[in-house]
């Protein structure tokens, strides 16, 4: 695992390589009134908030300055068809405070079954971007935790360069493997000193989400799930076009860039996708709207 510090601490020759930012350890704020995340929906089996950008960008970064623990994801056909398909795994993304509609597909299905008349997706890429400006305004600091130590140190220059007064306060590369118990305690120690409000987890799905949801608890600020927002934002895979993704062909673009990796993928969620929402049209679904 691959850990940088800004302000390095003692690191074990195997332990996460990190990047600690300046920022001062910081004790969270438990102020009196917390912050209220929008209602969701039940969309075969997930609960997905049915969101705009702004809104999200707004709660998530409210919960930021207090260093709220919570968990955001950001879900397309894949994710939802993935944790709708496993109790485990859908018993878990179901207590996070947000699932956002990451992809076309999702926001249409909420728009025809729940008359939400969202304009747009709220993708995690562009999420990423919003959350990081309005952090820099509001001087709420960010961590970066994914991706490998070459990508997630661009990441962090990327942003830096793009937002004046971003503070970045640490980021790391965690290895291919478990972390073992003195690691993930390091680990949760690191971001919790570091003082950041803000955690972007780019693990991929579904273990992006299993890390967030083994940690809310123990991680002292918003962690959001923005999996290949990672890649992007450091160059090294680039977005589809503008017209693809208000098309909702995202998809079809990345398949095209890593057809091996992709295709049994999205062949068989977008599959099922489009079956049960099929299905839901035709005969209804539990329509259930929770606080």
């Amino acid at each position: 695992m691959s850990t940088v510090s800004r302000n390095p601490p003692t690191t074990e020759p195997d332990a996460p390589a990190s990047h600690f930012g300046s920022g001062d350890i910081a004790e969270r704020d438990l102020g009196h009134n917390s912050v209220t995340w929008p209602e969701k929906r039940d969309l075969f089996g997930v609960l997905v908030t049915p969101t705009t950008y702004e809104e999200a960008t707004r709660t998530i970064v409210a919960a930021g300055r207090r260093r709220e623990s919570s968990v955001v994801s950001c879900h397309a056909v894949h994710a939802i068809v993935t944790f709708g398909s496993d109790e485990s795994l859908r018993s878990k993304a179901n207590t996070f405070e947000m699932i956002t509609p990451d992809g076309q597909p999702v926001r249409w299905a909420l728009n025809s079954l729940y008359k939400t008349e969202l304009p747009d997706r709220v993708c995690g890429p562009e999420l990423t971007l919003r959350v990081c400006e309005a952090a820099a305004q509001e001087g709420v600091s960010i961590y970066l935790y994914g991706g490998s130590p070459e990508v997630v140190a661009q990441l962090a220059k990327n942003l830096e360069a793009k937002y004046a007064g971003l503070k970045i306060a640490g980021y790391e590369s965690p290895p291919f493997r478990p972390l073992t118990e003195e690691e993930d305690a390091a680990v949760i120690e690191r971001i919790n000193a570091s003082g950041a409000g803000l955690v972007f987890i780019g693990l991929g799905c579904p273990k992006q989400d299993l890390f967030a949801f083994d940690h809310r608890d123990r991680i002292q600020a918003v962690q959001l799930c923005v999996g290949a927002a990672f890649d992007f934002h450091a160059g090294v895979t680039s977005l589809a076009p503008a017209w693809m993704q208000r098309s909702g062909l995202e998809w079809f673009y990345r398949l095209m860039q890593e057809p091996k990796r992709l295709a049994r993928r999205y062949f068989t969620t977008n599959t099922i996708y489009l079956s049960r929402w099929a299905r839901a049209l035709l005969f209804g679904q539990p329509r259930r709207t929770i606080p």
